[in-house]
């Protein structure tokens, strides 16, 4: 998804990760930016390696992640002062996630999603921590550049560094060592919900789309569409929550999209199963240190059961400087993380009061 930086914004005029940048540059012709989510990759393409399948299921693994576009996510990271890794065999993935196709992007911003994704040593589930794009913390200075070094909101750090300060400011915040990077295009959903045949979302209040064709949201369960889903998963206006609304529903899609695809068929299939995992790896970005092969071999039990979505513990909203900012509960914060680098499960689940 990102190859590389673009320019540099004035900090008091950056509002969201623009994916390279403040002003992006269009994106390179040879990639499509359509989809999906790392995890969703490592959970559907993990069945391939069940059973007698596992041989193949590996050949074809291996051949899909050679179209997976590699970045540079680390080489400007200084070493020195980087958290310690504390359990070895845990993984901490960034997941770091856009919509170039946002109806409410203007000037080239683009909406985008930050999340921390801890797999714990035994890899018998994985928490996935939402950080909101507003969220007011210190960035660190940006080695090729006069910008950082301030209290901002976390996501100015993409468009002042790219993806090394977004690891710089995530790992300062949370005290977590970041192994590796996947960035995903949230447009892509569409895409995928449609290869699925649509998924089942429960609507938590009647709404109407503010986006063309202004798509009325019933309360209760509903089956939508690609392009429905999608639509549902952008609107934050409405909702008395506003953002946090819009991180609840793209994680409720994502749970749906996995539970669809180990139910509806997808995995059992080998023509849609294999267009479904093509598509994923024609969108998603990935550092350059990360084998897809390994990491599905790892991940191949889990399933959207055992995936817990949890949201950066938090104060509620205030302003700062004439800017609407998130405000972190640190005291809460802390203890999560803590948490999490001490890969101590059921305390990363009381900590977010799950």
């Amino acid at each position: 998804m990102i190859a590389a930086m673009s320019s540099q914004p004035d900090p008091e005029q950056t509002a969201r990760i623009s994916l390279p940048g403040e002003e992006p540059q269009p994106p390179a012709p040879t990639k499509k930016r359509r989809a999906l989510r790392f995890v969703l990759i490592a959970l559907l393409a993990g069945a391939l390696l069940g059973g007698g399948g596992a041989v193949a299921g590996g050949l074809y693994l291996r051949s899909v992640e050679k179209d997976i576009v590699r970045v540079d996510a680390f080489a400007e990271v200084p070493d020195e002062g980087r958290p310690e890794k504390v359990v070895q065999k845990a993984r901490n993935i960034l997941l770091l996630g856009s919509d170039s196709r946002d109806p409410d992007a203007t000037g080239g911003s683009r909406s985008d999603t930050i999340i921390v994704a801890h797999l714990p040593a035994d890899r018998s589930s994985a928490q996935l921590i939402s950080i909101p794009r507003d969220t007011w913390v210190h960035v660190p200075p940006a080695k090729n550049s006069k910008n950082g070094n301030r209290d901002a909101k976390i996501n100015a750090s993409y468009a002042w560094g790219g993806i090394p300060l977004v690891v710089q400011t995530v790992e300062k915040f949370t005290g977590v060592r970041i192994d590796n990077v996947a960035i995903i295009d949230f447009a892509g959903f569409q895409d995928i919900v449609d290869a699925l045949g649509g998924i089942d979302l429960y609507i938590e209040q009647d709404i109407t789309s503010i986006h063309e064709p202004f798509r009325k949201f019933s309360q209760g369960e509903q089956h939508l569409d690609g392009a429905a889903a999608l639509d549902y998963a952008r609107q934050r206006k409405q909702f008395a929550d506003g953002d946090f609304a819009r991180i609840r529903h793209q994680q409720q899609v994502i749970k749906a999209i996995l539970d669809k695809a180990a139910t509806g068929g997808t995995l059992a299939n080998p023509g849609k199963l294999n267009s479904f995992l093509r598509a994923t790896a024609d969108a998603v970005s990935v550092d350059k240190t990360m084998s897809i092969f390994d990491t599905v071999t790892e991940m191949r039990d889990l399933r959207s059961g055992n995936l817990t979505f949890l949201t950066n513990p938090s104060k509620g909203t205030g302003r700062i400087g004439g800017e609407s900012v998130v405000l972190p509960d640190k005291a809460k914060a802390k203890a999560l993380y803590d948490a999490v680098r001490e890969d101590a499960v059921d305390d990363i689940l009381r900590a977010s009061g799950e």
